[in-house]
C-alpha cells in the first residue's frame, strides 16, 4: 500500500475541520499521514485543533508565523510530506469513505500519475446544492476558459510536484498550477464519480467575487503570458462559464 500525504491549509475553519478530519479518519484505505499547516498568525484554534488530533499518530501539525495563504500552506505540506502520492482537502471540505480507496486503484489501474473526482457542492446546511462532473483534461486548452477542477478531489503523483508548486496568489492558485502541468504534458483523467463535497462558505476568498477577478486575469496575463486583449477575453468566458455552473 503507498503512502498518501493528505495537506489541509488551516485558517479559521473551527466549525468545519472535525468534519473534515472525520471523513479522512473512515477513509477505507488506511495507508496515509495527515500534514495541517496552520495558517493563522492568531493561535486562537491552534489548542482546539492540538486537542481534536492528540490521539492520532498520522497527523503532524505545523504552524506558520503569520497568515501566508494556502497556496505557500500547501507549498511547505508538499515540500514536508512523506508519500509518493498527494491528496489535498480544505478545512471545510470533505471526502467520500472510498475516495482514497478508489483514486489509488485508479492511478496504478490507468498507469497515471494526476486524477481528480466528480464533486457536490453543499452549503452551510449540509444540504447538497449541485454537481460538477469531472472530465479529462488532455492539453491546456481544455482548461483555460473554465477552472473545473475541485481541489479537495485531487490525487497527484508527488513527483510532478516537485518542480510545480503553487504560485503566490490569493486565489485561483490551483487553476495556475493544472495549467503549468497541462502544459508540461501530464494529463489530468477524471473519475465521475462524486467522492468529495466542497462547501460553498460565506465570505471565504472563493467567494469573492472581486478577488476571483483580479486574480483570474494574473493567471492568463502574468502566468500564461497572453497579451491584455486575449487575458480579458479567457477572463470573460471564465467568469461566464462560473455563472452557468
Amino acid at each position: 500500500m503507498e503512502l498518501v500525504s493528505i495537506i489541509i491549509p488551516y485558517y479559521k475553519k473551527k466549525e468545519f475541520i472535525s468534519k473534515t478530519l472525520n471523513s479522512i479518519f473512515k477513509q477505507t484505505y488506511t495507508n496515509y499521514e495527515i500534514l495541517i499547516i496552520y495558517d493563522d498568525k492568531e493561535k486562537t484554534d491552534l489548542l482546539y485543533l492540538k486537542k481534536l488530533t492528540k490521539h492520532n499518530s498520522k497527523i503532524k501539525i505545523f504552524v506558520n508565523n503569520k497568515n501566508y495563504g494556502a497556496g505557500y500552506s500547501r507549498n511547505f505540506g508538499i515540500k514536508k510530506s512523506k508519500g509518493k502520492f498527494i491528496a489535498f482537502i480544505d478545512s471545510d471540505d470533505f471526502w467520500h469513505k472510498d475516495k482514497l480507496y478508489k483514486q489509488i486503484c485508479f492511478l496504478k489501474e490507468k498507469r497515471i500519475n494526476f486524477c481528480h473526482t466528480s464533486y457536490y457542492i453543499i452549503n452551510d446546511k449540509l444540504k447538497i446544492t449541485s454537481l460538477r462532473k469531472a472530465r479529462n483534461f488532455f492539453n491546456i486548452n481544455d482548461l483555460l476558459g473554465s477552472c473545473d477542477i475541485g481541489l479537495s478531489s485531487v490525487m497527484i503523483n508527488k513527483k510532478l510536484l516537485l518542480k510545480n508548486l503553487f504560485p503566490k496568489i490569493k486565489t485561483k492558485e490551483d487553476f495556475v498550477l493544472w495549467l503549468k502541468l497541462l502544459k508540461k504534458g501530464h494529463n489530468l483523467i477524471a473519475i465521475d464519480e462524486p467522492l468529495t463535497y466542497w462547501r460553498r462558505v460565506k465570505n471565504s476568498l472563493s467567494s469573492n467575487n472581486v478577488q476571483k477577478i483580479k486574480d483570474g486575469y494574473i493567471v492568463y496575463r502574468k502566468y500564461m503570458k497572453m497579451n491584455i486583449l486575449k487575458s480579458f477575453y479567457y477572463l470573460t468566458l471564465l467568469g461566464l462559464n462560473s455563472l452557468l455552473k
